[in-house]
């Protein structure tokens, strides 16, 4: 479920004469709905048995695919769609990737579950709260937290062959640690993205909901990879 779209500047975008919201209350509107799409949907297939009866008919591994073709669009076609089509990816992303976060139920308990989603929301909330307000340059945060990000990531697919569990949870906290850096930085393009009229702050907003949507789920899998508990 690890994704993160392009971290392109959208300079060239059709300028909006006036806004009704600030940027950072859309972006956190809009991310607050995709939160509620996944979880709703995360629910209703693991109570319903649709996740079961996809996994059975062997749906799932194209549900995945659709999954990545989706957020591949929504990072590279951005700038070239309509604020409504970003929006109806940005939800097509949020329920696909309900339905496979769904699994969670299977592996945890669900009391760990909603203890963990209570301290990865308290964490995220004061890592995005520093982000905003901090006067740091943050401009070489990138780099750095995208080397770290995509190194985790190519070990991680290489440990699916080694199997090896003291790796895995090495390579949990190191991802972890960079989606807390990642959080960080986001919320601070954010707030320098804020009351900018030569970008289009509609799929801008859905843009930043999407970059934060990312960090806290993968925050919150991480998380709960390391600490949550499992069922026998």
């Amino acid at each position: 479920m690890i994704g993160d779209p392009s971290n392109q500047q959208y300079y060239n975008e059709e300028p909006i004469q006036t806004k009704d919201s600030s940027l950072f209350t859309k972006t956190f509107f809009w991310m607050f709905l995709g939160l509620l799409g996944t979880a709703g949907v995360a629910a209703y297939s693991y109570y319903s048995g649709l996740l079961y009866g996809l996994i059975t008919a062997g749906f799932f591994p194209i549900l995945l695919v659709v999954e990545l073709v989706v957020v591949l669009l929504f990072s590279f076609l951005f700038r070239k769609l309509s604020p409504t089509v970003v929006g109806i990816l940005y939800f097509l992303y949020a329920f696909i990737n309900g339905l496979s976060f769904s699994t969670i139920f299977y592996a945890y308990e669900l009391s760990s579950i909603v203890y963990v989603f209570l301290i990865s929301a308290a964490i995220y909330g004061g890592l995005a709260f520093y982000g905003y307000i901090t006067k740091k340059d943050l401009g070489k945060w990138g780099n750095v937290l995208f080397g770290m990000l995509v190194g985790g990531l190519v070990i991680t697919l290489i440990n699916l062959f080694l199997q090896n569990s003291t790796l895995e949870i090495i390579l949990d906290w190191v991802i972890l640690i960079a989606f807390f850096g990642i959080t960080v930085y986001d919320m601070n393009k954010i707030r320098q993205f804020e009351g900018d009229t030569e970008l289009n702050q509609e799929k801008l907003s859905i843009y930043c909901a999407m970059q934060l949507y990312l960090d806290f789920i993968n925050i919150f899998l991480r998380i709960l990879a390391i600490f949550g508990k499992r069922r026998n």
